[in-house]
């Protein structure tokens, strides 16, 4: 089933969806609270919301290389890996409109985005400890391949590092 989808920046009357969706998804996510939210406004490169029927659905983070302050441990191995590069911090579905063709719509944006601004690369990051296998066969669909791999988070979690070309 594929609905259409408005994909629109980000604006202040969105934070409370964000927070809830991101917190509700946190087990697979880094937590984020008000300030990190605006952190993000200021830094990201793309920062949107998807509406489906008018409605909140989604919101994803993608970051360029020029987010140095940025401290995510796999944003920063991207840093060292790729000099130009949009990176996927995450992309969050809520629960009533998942498996609708929105996450694939999402990233259509994202690539379109960095092939309209001349960057070469998209990255992602897939949990792999824990095993998340359905992640990690829907970004091969989309062109991903593992470009490394890392233990984060202290060791609990370890990570396949993805990139697309554009």
């Amino acid at each position: 089933m594929s609905d259409s989808f408005e994909i629109r920046a980000v604006n202040e009357s969105d934070y409370e969806f964000i927070l809830r969706v991101n917190e509700e998804n946190v087990e697979v996510l880094s937590p984020m609270d008000r300030e990190k939210l605006e952190a993000f406004v200021k830094m990201a490169e793309m920062f949107a919301v998807a509406l489906a029927g008018g409605e909140r659905a989604a919101f994803f983070i993608a970051l360029t290389e020029g987010a140095a302050s940025y401290e995510s441990e796999n944003y920063q191995w991207f840093r060292k890996k790729f000099d130009r590069f949009l990176y996927v911090d995450r992309i969050v579905i809520d629960a009533p409109f998942r498996r609708r063709g929105l996450g694939k719509a999402l990233y259509r944006e994202v690539f379109r985005y960095a092939k309209q601004r001349g960057i070469p690369v998209v990255t992602a990051e897939i949990d792999t400890v824990p095993y998340n296998e359905a992640s990690l066969i829907f970004h091969e669909r989309l062109g991903f391949a593992e470009v490394g791999t890392q233990f984060i988070r202290g060791g609990a979690v370890k990570v396949s590092l993805q990139a697309a070309e554009v």
